[in-house]
């Protein structure tokens, strides 16, 4: 691909790159690319850009089209897995003994089905990560890093990013070039599928709760989501996980109140970690599990979104089973599994471990965590091995094939893939994709997204 080494071509000196990289981040500013400042997540008074690249990255088009294409057999999966109890308890007995967050989650999943599940609506909106993996034959393929079905962050942001690299391609006298870049609103889809599983909720006056974290660095993104809601003249009530313990409350039909409003839609964009659960937090969460409120994730996605599963899918036989008379899906889905090992004691772990000692840098070490800088590489990965080798610990952790993509040349400026599916009852109301993220970050970093500090937001100029 000539291109890719060609934006650098553009600019003869440093007094150029540095006047446009201030050119770019003013725009970013004017356009709403931003963050709160680590100095003060809890305040807007000081915001920065959000970091991002000079210049858009060369995509294979195949490759977009591909993402596209498999989103919404994901979405379909993530469903499949979310409704079979079975299939989770079984993937995540090893798990569950071993990681007590994931066993929390666990705990109030099994309570809400015994109780008997009181929502009818069911809202995911996942976003499924991938990289581009270096093949023998020299043409990328892609290859699926995970899939978020909590949180999914940078909708917002996303959406501001193309008329940067836009502006900066104009700048530099490349209209042509700078209208290839797609035009990308994922806040809109996702609050599209919002606003439909508040509709399907059926009662006008109540309100889209959002849970938040106090200390929210990257509001913005949260706030175009809010907005587009706010056209279509749904209310969104912004609360933490405390509020809800003083303020929650069901009625006798497990309809969810807060400060007597009635909630339709629960919309967590907090609760993935175990740093964001006090017990009160667990109890809050319970709280909202057991209502009828339609949560965007309710516990079962939650979990269907953790690396064991993620693992347990790559077996062979499994999707099948998941989505049976559905063959085409299954090998679109197939298609973008890297290698995944289970770490269960037994044969099969043992040898997997000693795959992944014998070649380091062929793995990644992943225990069931969200929200980047987790993962572990290389010599460190190698300690860990040999710690857990021979404990039942490292049921908690998969291993993972290293995926290796092509580095190329860009510049990160920084300051000083969402999809949606809505199901109700047993009838699928809406499932699409609804745009793309793409985050680049410097080859010597291996794990961690844009909030993690590490990957930088990026626009794919298709190729």
């Amino acid at each position: 691909v000539g291109m890719a080494t060609s934006w650098g071509s553009l600019l003869q000196t440093e007094q150029q790159l540095e006047e446009l990289a201030w050119q770019a981040v003013d725009r970013a500013l004017s356009e709403g690319v931003l963050l709160r400042t680590s100095q003060e997540p809890s305040s807007s008074d000081v915001v920065s850009y959000a970091p991002f690249t000079l210049f858009p990255s060369l995509v294979p088009s195949a490759l977009l089209e591909q993402a596209y294409a498999v989103q919404m057999d994901f979405n379909l999966l993530v469903d499949a897995v979310s409704q079979n109890a079975a299939f989770l308890e079984q993937t995540l007995s090893s798990t569950i003994k071993r990681d007590n967050f994931t066993a929390r989650l666990f705990d109030i999943h099994k309570q809400v089905l015994k109780e008997g599940i009181a929502q009818t609506v069911f809202l995911g909106l996942n976003r499924s990560d991938y990289m581009f993996q270096c093949t023998a034959d020299g043409f990328p393929a892609l290859k699926q890093v995970e899939i978020n079905t909590i949180s999914a962050s940078f909708g917002g942001l996303a959406s501001r990013t193309p008329a940067v690299h836009r502006h900066v391609l104009n700048v530099l006298s490349k209209s042509k070039e700078a209208a290839k870049i797609l035009s990308n609103n994922p806040s809109k889809g996702l609050a599209l599928g919002i606003a439909k599983a508040w509709e399907l909720y059926g009662s006008a006056n109540a309100l889209v709760l959002l849970i938040a974290q106090e200390k929210e660095r990257n509001i913005f993104d949260q706030r175009a989501i809010e907005n587009e809601l706010l056209a279509r003249n749904i209310h969104v009530m912004r609360q933490r996980f405390e509020d809800v313990s003083e303020k929650g409350s069901l009625d006798q039909d497990r309809r969810l109140f807060m400060d007597g409003q009635e909630i339709a839609v629960v919309y967590f964009r907090d609760g993935y970690m175990p740093s964001q659960y006090s017990q009160q937090n667990w109890e809050a969460r319970l709280l909202l599990e057991r209502s009828c409120a339609v949560k965007c994730p309710d516990i079962a996605t939650q979990l269907a979104g953790t690396k064991k599963v993620q693992q347990e899918l790559s077996r062979v036989g499994v999707l099948e089973v998941l989505l049976p008379g559905q063959p085409e899906a299954v090998a679109r889905l197939r298609a973008t599994f890297a290698g995944l090992y289970s770490l269960d004691m037994g044969e099969e772990g043992d040898q997997a471990i000693a795959e992944a000692l014998a070649a380091p840098d062929q793995f990644v070490l992943k225990p069931q965590r969200e929200g980047g800088g987790n993962n572990l590489y290389g010599e460190e990965m190698v300690q860990a091995l040999e710690q857990l080798k021979d404990s039942e610990e490292r049921a908690s952790y998969i291993l993972m094939e290293k995926i290796k993509p092509e580095p190329f040349g860009n510049c990160l400026l920084r300051p000083g893939s969402p999809a949606q599916v809505v199901q109700q009852g047993k009838t699928l109301v809406m499932n699409k994709h609804v745009g793309h993220l793409l985050r680049t970050k410097a080859v010597e970093h291996a794990d961690g997204g844009v909030a993690a500090g590490v990957a930088v937001l990026d626009n794919p100029y298709p190729v």
